[in-house]
């Protein structure tokens, strides 16, 4: 299994200068989305800024994500709705929406160096719930596996499930990335059992160990990226 970019072990990461990517969660007190369907959302908005023509080699953000693949690899997830909402809206980004979810996804910023409009949005409160229990996630479709024994608020959660969607983004590869995104990033998101999360954590799958910047411990064990092409090989 290869390193974690999320790890706190010295690493030569840590000299580069560090950025954050930003994921802001729309939160209307009438009528959030459910945590699963937010958590799914972020997943797919950080696949869909990854494969962005933006972001890849010449592009108006290429450098600015470059910049950040090198150095950790930090989301933070902030709340807004009405006025913030809009404001938000006309930073360059993109806006990814789920069954009712959206959620807006910028391009990497410096960890001190936030734009003003995303900067005064709040990181807490992003208490989120489903209304019922998830189904089972779709067969073939790709799976990001929540650890069952690590407690995270929702803003917490979808930062996770981002990182775990990049570490399977990582390991595809160029035609198997294009199919992916040609079909929309089909994925779900769904908490293990403990049997299959220490399987899941043993298979050498793409695997998160959090930094422990925020709200958990460093080291701790988060979500498996389980994708169909990874599982054949």
């Amino acid at each position: 299994m290869s390193e974690s970019p999320f790890q706190t072990e010295p690493h030569p990461r840590d000299e580069a200068p560090q950025y954050v990517l930003p994921l802001v969660v729309r939160l209307e007190k009438a009528d959030p989305p459910g945590r699963t369907d937010a958590l799914e959302t972020a997943a797919r908005a950080v696949l869909v800024l990854l494969s962005d023509e933006r972001a890849l080699g010449d592009g108006e953000w290429a450098r600015t994500v470059r910049d950040w693949q090198d150095a950790r690899i930090r989301k933070v997830v902030r709340r807004a709705r009405g006025g913030e909402w809009r404001r938000a809206g006309e930073l360059p980004g993109i806006t990814v929406t789920g069954k009712a979810a959206e959620v807006r996804v910028f391009p990497p910023v410096p960890l001190d160096g936030w734009p003003k409009e995303l900067a005064k949005l709040q990181v807490s409160g992003t208490e989120l719930d489903d209304p019922q229990e998830p189904p089972a996630a779709d067969p073939g479709v790709p799976v990001l596996w929540m650890s069952p024994e690590v407690e995270m608020s929702a803003g917490k959660a979808m930062a996770q499930a981002g990182h775990g969607a990049q570490l399977a983004w990582w390991e595809l590869s160029d035609a198997e990335r294009s199919s992916w995104r040609e079909a929309g990033f089909p994925l779900a998101v769904r908490t293990a059992g403990p049997e299959r999360w220490r399987e899941l954590i043993a298979s050498g799958l793409p695997l998160v160990r959090d930094a422990g910047f925020t709200e958990i411990a460093p080291g701790s064990c988060t979500v498996v990226a389980e994708h169909p092409a990874l599982r054949s090989r």
